[in-house]
């Protein structure tokens, strides 16, 4: 894992990390930590002037806008809890922050993303959040896809399953990016702009 550096136009993309998932484990790493992690990655990024984009999934009440299409996986057919949609109040509240809002793994499809990030010079993106191996790794392609170049904080993202998220960040990351831990992006930080 070496992450080489920032470019002078990076913005923060943080994945999920809302009530809902949060109350969930992780694994490996526990979701207190991804959350902690990228809190700080958020401040240090704002403090740079770069931007931040919360990026959360919700879907209709009675799941009209829910993705089609048959699947070996049985889809939860309840109503979430109120609330289990919401940003994660240590990441909520600022206004500068870029919030969007996703009904499938990717950040950027049906999404207005990547316009946004195009609008302000974004050249590369540096990503965190839940899960690793479905929301994470989908957008990190997609972005790939895009023509980014991608940063992945592997200690600032987990799954519910750690082989998931190993293969992730062993085997499929490598291909689309960089990989680094928090500290390793943190510290490249001063090299980009103040």
């Amino acid at each position: 894992m070496t992450v080489t550096s920032l470019d002078t136009e990076t913005a923060l993309v943080v994945i999920d990390l809302q009530n809902g998932f949060l109350a969930a484990p992780g694994s490996p790493h526990a979701t207190t930590d991804v959350l902690a992690r990228t809190a700080k990655l958020a401040d240090a990024f704002r403090a740079h002037g770069l931007p931040v984009v919360l990026v959360r999934v919700t879907t209709a009440p009675d799941g009209s806008d829910a993705v089609p299409g048959r699947t070996e996986v049985p889809r939860r057919t309840q109503t979430p809890p109120a609330g289990w949609d919401e940003v994660a109040p240590e990441l909520a509240g600022h206004p500068q922050d870029i919030l969007v809002t996703k009904r499938n793994w990717s950040a950027f499809y049906g999404t207005d993303l990547d316009l946004r990030l195009r609008r302000r010079g974004v050249s590369q993106i540096v990503l965190a959040g839940i899960a690793t191996s479905i929301g994470v790794e989908s957008t990190a392609r997609a972005a790939y896809e895009h023509g980014y170049h991608v940063t992945l904080a592997a200690d600032a993202m987990t799954d519910v399953d750690a082989d998931a998220h190993r293969h992730s960040i062993e085997r499929i990351f490598p291909r689309l990016g960089e990989t680094g831990t928090t500290a390793d992006i943190l510290a490249l930080l001063p090299t980009t702009r103040a």
